[in-house]
């Protein structure tokens, strides 16, 4: 069996789809499933069965020999959340727990990090344990992340096979449900559809034009294609950047949103809010040659690909993958 935390989720979903094309119907979903915003993400997918997050521990201690596999994707997302105990909870412990469990019973395992644990970027953006201990994250999610990240490579015994993998900015079909944290093509397609037009944040940077703001954007497919990846091959234990590897600007990424709904741009910019500003990443672009070493060599999307199949075969036709 194959275990997915986070399963009903954005990339979990997503991940579930992909391993069922794939082949691999013996799945195990593991989430909060009261959130009913996120029943439609598991339509049609193939499974064994559903486990609720807080049994899932119990759950894996009882059935780890069936378990040949396990992709823990779920956690506490939102970067505009300040509460640190509930990032501690679930984004920290929790992981602690499956981590334990999958030494013992000498599971593999890939868990998600992200890019947040790279803060401002003074360091840069590379995927070295040596500057694990040094990253400063902006905000609570960034910290839990890169908290999980510092326990981890401490630690003397682990899983047979692990890998951290640090998200960059995933965008892609199954993020109905995340409100604020959905992606920029996401909310940019909603605003073009109701006003024909999409407001992005100003710079408060004097080293950014307005919506030249840079980032790291990957489509979720070839995040699957990743993770899979990981988990078929399983090269060398570590944490991984996952990312395009090119860093594009906001106004990229609306430019190219407009183009696949057949709009021509028009952008508007507003202050971006007080309680994120001085949390702001102006600049993100993930260092790829540790993956590409691993032996990954399939080409990702680019922004205006990746964008324009989101937009054209899910967002426009509400579906979802």
């Amino acid at each position: 069996m194959i275990v997915v935390t986070g399963a009903a989720g954005f990339i979990g979903s997503v991940l579930v789809g992909k391993l069922n094309r794939a082949g691999y119907t013996n799945l195990i979903l593991v989430d909060d499933f009261s959130n009913t915003a996120k029943e439609a993400n598991l339509a049609n997918k193939k499974y064994l069965q559903r486990v609720p997050r807080q049994e899932f521990h119990a759950w894996l201690a009882t059935h780890h020999s069936e378990v040949k596999f396990l992709f823990h994707i779920g956690a506490r997302t939102d970067t505009t959340e300040f509460d640190r105990k509930i990032f501690d909870e679930l984004n920290v412990r929790y992981s602690k727990h499956i981590w334990a469990l999958c030494s013992l019973f000498q599971i593999p395992l890939v868990y998600a990090s992200s890019a947040a644990t790279y803060g401002a970027g003074e360091l840069g953006y590379v995927d070295s344990h040596d500057i694990i201990p040094k990253l400063k994250p902006l905000n609570p999610y960034g910290d839990s992340k890169n908290d999980f990240d510092k326990w981890v490579v401490s630690q003397e015994a682990g899983p047979p096979f692990w890998a951290g993998m640090k998200f960059f900015n995933v965008f892609g079909p199954n993020e109905y449900h995340k409100g604020r944290m959905a992606s920029v093509v996401f909310h940019a397609f909603n605003q073009i559809s109701q006003t024909g037009r999409m407001q992005l944040f100003r710079s408060h940077n004097l080293g950014y034009a307005d919506g030249e703001q840079l980032r790291d954007f990957i489509y979720v497919m070839d995040v699957v294609d990743v993770l899979i990846y990981m988990m078929e091959h399983k090269p060398s234990s570590g944490i991984y950047n996952l990312g395009s590897g090119t860093a594009r600007s906001f106004n990229s990424l609306v430019e190219a949103t407009f183009e696949a709904m057949h709009r021509v741009a028009a952008i508007d910019y507003i202050d971006t809010p007080p309680d994120i500003r001085d949390k702001y990443q102006y600049f993100t672009e993930a260092r790829m040659g540790k993956l590409r070493e691993a032996g990954f060599t399939k080409e990702f999307n680019s922004l205006e690909e990746g964008v324009h199949e989101y937009v054209r075969r899910y967002l426009m036709k509400h579906n979802r993958c």
